[in-house]
């Protein structure tokens, strides 16, 4: 029997098209515990550093496709997925979905 790690088995939700993710594109974002249990919840998405954490950090522990509606954008999401570090598996869900995030990475 092949062993298998928990993010080869992890459920991960994607959104049925990017269209749906009209999350917004400024200001301070906290994300509920949730998505972030950590002390510091709060993503300025002025901050290209912090609006990749909020990505990354909402593509890989969202469970349900409102959490990807309320704190994602498309167009954000497209300018940042080239600088995202997801799981492998997570990126090629997202990426068997709308390889048009391949083509514009390169």
């Amino acid at each position: 029997m092949e062993a298998r790690g928990y993010g080869a088995i992890r459920p991960y939700v994607v959104p049925a098209s990017l269209e749906e993710l009209t999350g917004p594109v400024a200001g301070i974002i906290t994300l509920p515990r949730h998505l972030d249990w950590g002390p510091e919840r709060r993503y300025h998405l002025d901050r290209i550093a912090d609006a990749r954490l909020l990505y990354m950090r909402v593509i890989r522990e969202s469970a349900t496709p409102d959490d990807l509606r309320r704190f994602l954008n498309a167009s954000l999401l497209r300018e940042l997925w080239p600088q995202l570090i997801l799981p492998p598996r997570v990126r090629a869900l997202w990426l068997d979905r709308f390889p048009e995030l391949q083509r514009q990475a390169a």
